[in-house]
C-alpha cells in the first residue's frame, strides 16, 4: 500500500506536470497515475508518465527524497524500454519530486540527468536551471 504522504506528492504534482514540462520546452499530451506493467518478465510502476508523441516523462515522487530513492530511480529508467517498450523510439526523461528533499540530494538528482521537482506556494516548481539539459534516457 502506498504511503499518504506519497499519493500526496502525486497529487500534487500530476496536475502540473504539463505546465511544468512546457516552461521546459517538452508539450506533454497525456499524463497517467501509477502506470504499471509486467510485460517481459518486468514488474515496474511508474508513479506518474507522461507523454506526447516523441517524449516522455517519469516522475518518482517521495514524501522525503534521498540518495537511495535516485539511484533506485535511476536503475528503473535504465530498465523503462524494457518494460514499456512502447516507447522504444522516444525520449525518455527522469524526474524526481520530494516534499522533503535532503541536502544535496537535488544538486546529486540533477548530476545525474534528473529534473527536480519540490513544494513551491500552492504548487510544485522544477527548482534545476533554465539551463539543465536533462539526460534522454
Amino acid at each position: 500500500m502506498s504511503n499518504p504522504v506519497t499519493i500526496f506528492v502525486e497529487q500534487l504534482v500530476e496536475p502540473a506536470v504539463f505546465r511544468l514540462f512546457e516552461e521546459r520546452g517538452i508539450n506533454l499530451t497525456q499524463v497517467a497515475s501509477r502506470f504499471r506493467t509486467y510485460k517481459q518478465g518486468l514488474a515496474m510502476e511508474i508513479d506518474i508518465l507522461a507523454n506526447n508523441d516523441n517524449d516522455v516523462v517519469a516522475v518518482e515522487c517521495k514524501s522525503r527524497l534521498s540518495y537511495d530513492d535516485v539511484n533506485d530511480f535511476i536503475s528503473k529508467l535504465q530498465r523503462f524500454k524494457l518494460a514499456f517498450p512502447q516507447y522504444t523510439n522516444f525520449n525518455v526523461f527522469g524526474a524526481v519530486a520530494g516534499i522533503e528533499i535532503n541536502d544535496g540530494i537535488d544538486a546529486y538528482a540533477e548530476k545525474r540527468g534528473l529534473y527536480v521537482i519540490k513544494p513551491s506556494g500552492d504548487s510544485v516548481e522544477i527548482i534545476n536551471a533554465t539551463t539543465f539539459q536533462a539526460i534522454a534516457w
